[in-house]
């Protein structure tokens, strides 16, 4: 069996035993505020770090490009309380049409 092999089940295995310490975890402590309010937020925290990654990032460089502006213009039709679909399009049009002034 190869390194790669024996990584991919390491990682299984170590995903099993954390889903399997989050069932273990006594009711009690779920129900104390600042660990329901803290799971609340961490889902939102992790997706605004990986919408972050993707738009601002080229590799390990810093970049602002279309992507950027298809994000800004994502959050202007979220703020105007848009329809998910037309955010989406709004934001893919916006960049594109940013590409294709850019060159």
């Amino acid at each position: 069996m190869s390194g790669l092999w024996l990584a991919v089940l390491a990682g299984g295995v170590g995903c099993y035993l954390l889903k399997l310490a989050g069932l273990a975890v006594p009711p009690a402590v779920l129900d104390r505020g600042w660990v329901r309010r803290t799971a609340d937020l961490v889902p939102v925290a992790l997706l605004a770090a990986l919408v972050a990654v993707q738009v601002a990032s080229d590799g390990p460089r810093l970049v602002l490009d279309a992507r950027v502006a298809g994000l800004g213009a994502a959050v202007v039709l979220l703020v105007l309380r848009a329809p998910f679909l037309l955010v989406v399009a709004g934001a893919a049009a916006s960049a594109a049409l940013l590409r294709l002034l850019a060159g």
